[in-house]
């Protein structure tokens, strides 16, 4: 079931490969996602490799906003914006690493899905797409619209 869904990940990037993974979430978190409350404005993902062991990868989930379930309940301390662990397996982290440098491309979260009662994350491997590119896509979408406006219009 589809939670939250990031429209202009599909606007601005040519999706290449998609991951379905878990993400590290408070109680709160959850249950604020299954409200579908959510913004994915500003969000990324990184990969981040620690100074003390350069083997170790983990990848993040940044600037996604969650807001608190209940307001007056939440502690002090919760940040609405902090950075979530995505939980990726030790050999789609070095894939995907290598893809990135290789090709020169990047990890933006797509949408937030419930699978048997977990929260998942789907993200991609995207390349960035060309102004005119963008252009075609708004063209194709009209031209799509005005195609089902006509056959609605003859079926009356």
């Amino acid at each position: 079931m589809l939670l939250l869904k990031n429209k202009k990940a599909t606007f601005n990037y040519e999706i290449l490969e998609k991951f379905v993974v878990g993400v590290s979430l408070l109680g709160t978190e959850v249950k604020s996602l299954k409200n579908k409350k959510g913004s994915f404005e500003g969000s990324f993902v990184t990969i981040s490799s620690p100074k003390k062991n350069p083997n170790k990868n983990d990848i993040f989930l940044k600037n996604f906003f969650i807001p608190p379930y209940q307001e007056k309940n939440t502690p002090e301390s919760y940040d609405s914006y902090r950075e979530r662990r995505l939980l990726f397996k030790k050999r789609e982290i070095i894939a995907i690493k290598k893809k990135m440098k290789s090709q020169r491309l990047t990890i933006v979260p797509i949408s937030f899905s419930l699978k048997n009662q977990l929260i998942k994350l789907e993200v991609a491997l995207v390349r960035g797409k060309k102004k005119y590119d963008k252009r075609e896509d708004i063209k194709k979408k009209d031209d799509k619209r005005n195609v089902e406006r006509e056959v609605k219009a003859k079926l009356r």
